[in-house]
């Protein structure tokens, strides 16, 4: 699974890490999509004004995930 981010107009793919899912317990199955939606949660925050979630260690937007 990669993480699509966007940095100063640039789509970048970043692999999913062990340190990303530090912390993080899943008590039942979930897909990648819903992955997805954990890792956007725990990664991002989101700039209502921008429309934009923005990555908190400042990389870049978060835009979505490439399951495989």
């Amino acid at each position: 699974m990669n993480l699509i981010i966007l940095e100063d107009g640039l789509y970048q793919l970043v692999p999913v890490t062990k340190q990303m899912m530090e912390h993080i317990s899943l008590l039942a199955p979930v897909d990648c999509m819903e992955l997805c939606e954990i890792l956007r949660l725990k990664l991002s925050g989101y700039a209502n004004t921008l429309n934009l979630h923005i990555m908190n260690d400042g990389s870049g937007n978060f835009v979505g995930c490439i399951c495989g």
